[in-house]
């Protein structure tokens, strides 16, 4: 758990620092068009950085800092289903797609499993009593 949470981190922490310091980079490789305004996705990036120093200080003890590892979880749901909704629509291309692989399903069935300890040991509820 400790090791795939320190893992999460460096990522994250190095695809926040990217999309802040190289906001049209991700848009050019993809052939999207440029984004009107960069930093809304400098903001993002700023965020997935945030995250990054959340599952860093997890990674100490990962079932103790479980509710860090759940909103990690959530976002890496709501994020693809944002993403299929605005697809949908056709506000958002195909090719944007590839963010999702890194930024969210590769870390679905560890983070699950991370959480399905917490629930098995009954860890959540030992620790909100």
């Amino acid at each position: 758990m400790s090791n795939v949470l320190k893992a999460a981190a460096i990522y994250n922490l190095l695809w926040g620092a990217w999309v802040i310091l190289f906001p049209n980079h991700f848009f050019i490789l993809t052939g999207m068009d440029l984004p009107r305004h960069p930093m809304i996705w400098q903001g993002m990036g700023m965020v997935i950085g945030v995250y990054g120093l959340g599952y860093w200080w997890a990674s100490y003890a990962p079932i103790r800092h479980w509710p860090i590892v759940a909103v990690g979880f959530l976002g890496k749901l709501f994020g693809p289903i944002g993403f299929v909704f605005n697809f949908l629509q056709g506000v958002v291309p195909a090719s944007f797609a590839y963010t999702l692989i890194t930024n969210d399903f590769i870390w679905w069935i560890p983070f699950f499993l991370i959480l399905k300890e917490v629930h098995r040991g009954g860890w959540a509820l030992e620790e909100s009593t």
